[in-house]
C-alpha cells in the first residue's frame, strides 16, 4: 500500500468539507476520485498534499519498498520530497520561463547542493546542475515535449501545457502522482493522448496514479478502482463496472449517465 487515509475530516468553520473519509491505494494502481461539484474532492487532495491541515483522521504514505508513515499536517514541500507529487485543476506553470526551466524547478527537492554551492559554484555543484538539465530533457522526451524545450511555457498549446505540469511533477521523482482534473479543457484527441500517457507513465515509471476527473469516459476507461464523494462523504467505491451501476452514485449525479 502506498497511501492509506483513515477517517479524514476537514472543517472550515461550521462547514464540514470532508467527513470521515477512508481511502487507500495499492502500488501500481490507477484510482479515481469522482463526485459532483462541491463534493470535497479537491479539498481531499489538498489535505493529502499538505495544502490544508486536516481537522481529523490520519494520512499515511510511503514508497512500495518502504514502510508507510504519517504525513498528516506536513508542509507541501516536505510531502513532495516524501514522494507525492500533484498537478492542479488550474494550470500553475511559470509562463515566462521555458519549458525546460519549468521541469528543472521540479528537480529542486532532489538537489544536494546548498547555498554555499550555489555561491561558490564548486565542481560538485556544476556537475549536479548539468545532471539536472540532462534529467529534465529526458522527462520532456518521455512526455513528448522535447521540441518545445526552449519555448516559453505560455506559448504551448493548451494540451501541451497540461502535459508540462505532469512533466514537472515527474521531476520530483514521485511514487504517487496526484492529478486534479488533468483532462479539463482538453479536446477528445488530447484526452485520448492523455489516457495513453497516464497508462504509460504508470507502467514505465513504476508509479501509482490518483486522479480527480469529471470526464466519466476517461474515468471508466482508465481507472481500476473508483471512489465517489458527495457532500464531503464517501458514498461508494469499487471497480468501474460496479460504480457506474450503483443507484446511490446515479442519484448523486442527478440522473446523469455516469458511463457516458
Amino acid at each position: 500500500m502506498v497511501l492509506d487515509v483513515q477517517k479524514l475530516t476537514m472543517d472550515f468553520g461550521g462547514l464540514r468539507a470532508v467527513d470521515h473519509v477512508d481511502l487507500h491505494i495499492q502500488h501500481g494502481e490507477i484510482v479515481a476520485l469522482i463526485g459532483p461539484n462541491g463534493a470535497g474532492k479537491t479539498t481531499f487532495f489538498n489535505c493529502v498534499t499538505g495544502m490544508y491541515k486536516p481537522t481529523g483522521g490520519e494520512i499515511k504514505a510511503g514508497r512500495p519498498e518502504a514502510e508507510i508513515q504519517s504525513i498528516k499536517g506536513l508542509k507541501p514541500h516536505i510531502i513532495t520530497k516524501h514522494g507525492l507529487a500533484r498537478t492542479f485543476q488550474n494550470i500553475r506553470l511559470f509562463p515566462e520561463m521555458t519549458v525546460l526551466e519549468n521541469v528543472m524547478i521540479g528537480r529542486d527537492c532532489r538537489l544536494k547542493s546548498g547555498i554555499l554551492g550555489a555561491i561558490f559554484r564548486d565542481p560538485r555543484t556544476r556537475a549536479e546542475e548539468a545532471q539536472v538539465v540532462k534529467d529534465s530533457m529526458l522527462i520532456l522526451h518521455k512526455i513528448g515535449l522535447t521540441q518545445w524545450a526552449n519555448e516559453a511555457a505560455m506559448n504551448l498549446p493548451y494540451g501541451a501545457q497540461r502535459r508540462l505540469e505532469i512533466a514537472r511533477a515527474l521531476a520530483t521523482e514521485p511514487f504517487l502522482l496526484l492529478l486534479d482534473e488533468p483532462a479539463a479543457g482538453m479536446n477528445p484527441h488530447e484526452t485520448r493522448q492523455l489516457v495513453e500517457l497516464i497508462r504509460r507513465l504508470r507502467d514505465e515509471e513504476n508509479l501509482s496514479i490518483f486522479l480527480i476527473e469529471h470526464d466519466m469516459s476517461l474515468v471508466m476507461n482508465l481507472s481500476e478502482r473508483i471512489y465517489v464523494m458527495d457532500y464531503g462523504k464517501l458514498i461508494a467505491s469499487g471497480k468501474p463496472e460496479e460504480v457506474k451501476k450503483d443507484p446511490v452514485v446515479i442519484k448523486a449525479y442527478l440522473g446523469e449517465d455516469v458511463s457516458a
